[in-house]
């Protein structure tokens, strides 16, 4: 694995698109199964280990955001990182949502609401620095404004399966980031874990919100929100919640960015 790049050097090196191709889309497999199988514990079906990639039934449907490192190449042999990604047109064609496995999503279904479901994110080990997940938002970011997507969600993780052990950061989140009754998705019954595992007096908000993964933090960040209830995926050797985030906040940075870039750029001409 390469070592970490400094944030500039790795900035002009990577680039951030959608897979082009199934060698694309197998490349970002291929990395899932290295972050998800050889890094985080998860256990691999038969055809998982077979085939050394992380492999569903929703990979045929969903767009896959890349990161490519272009000195490894600009196909498939330069994917360092992945975001999957649903929009709700599609996946009412396919059929099912992956978040509706393990959460009651009626609530967001029913407002009409142009929404995406996000997940299978994942960075190789060289490339886990705020450059790579730049360009990752800033990939979510433009596939949200063209596609004029509403509200984003899905599953995001914790390491373990002892919701014990991760107490602290599902209180905090329960006690501070529950999503709007509205809106408001809840573990499938037989799936529920309590996230009010600790009193709100008992928590430290400062140091709770800096001890979460940085993936949930930057959803926090932008405003976000999670579901009532966590669930065991004793597949991915991990403590589940639902994730929220209406794009208000992503769609107003991109439009001024991608408006001060025309600008720029006209007044270059």
């Amino acid at each position: 694995m390469p070592s970490a790049l400094p944030a500039e050097e790795a900035t002009d090196r990577l680039d951030v698109r959608l897979a082009a191709g199934d060698d694309e889309v197998a490349a970002a497999q291929a990395l899932r199964y290295r972050v998800f199988y050889e890094e985080m514990g998860a256990h691999p079906t038969a055809i998982t280990r077979s085939l050394r990639r992380d492999v569903d039934d929703f990979d045929a449907v969903c767009d896959h955001l890349l990161v490519i490192d272009r000195t490894r190449g600009t196909g498939a042999e330069g994917v360092v990182g992945t975001y999957r990604l649903m929009r709700r047109s599609v996946g009412e064609r396919f059929g099912r949502f992956y978040t509706a496995g393990e959460y009651d999503i009626s609530a967001i279904l029913s407002t009409g609401c142009r929404f995406m479901e996000l997940g299978r994110s994942c960075v190789d080990a060289g490339y886990r620095n705020g450059a790579t997940m730049k360009k990752l938002w800033d990939g979510i970011a433009a596939y949200v404004f063209e596609h004029d997507v509403e509200l984003m969600f899905g599953c995001a993780s914790l390491p373990g399966t002892d919701p014990d052990q991760v107490a602290g950061h599902l209180s905090y989140l329960y006690h501070h980031h529950l999503a709007p009754e509205a809106l408001r998705p809840r573990a499938l019954p037989g799936l529920y874990i309590d996230m009010n595992r600790r009193a709100r007096e008992a928590l430290d908000p400062r140091r709770a919100l800096a001890e979460l993964p940085p993936l949930i933090k930057g959803y926090l960040r932008l405003g976000g929100f999670v579901g009532d209830g966590a669930v065991i995926d004793h597949q991915f050797n991990t403590t589940d919640i639902c994730v929220l985030v209406k794009t208000d906040l992503i769609t107003a940075k991109y439009r001024s960015h991608y408006g001060r870039t025309v600008r720029d750029a006209g007044s270059e001409g």
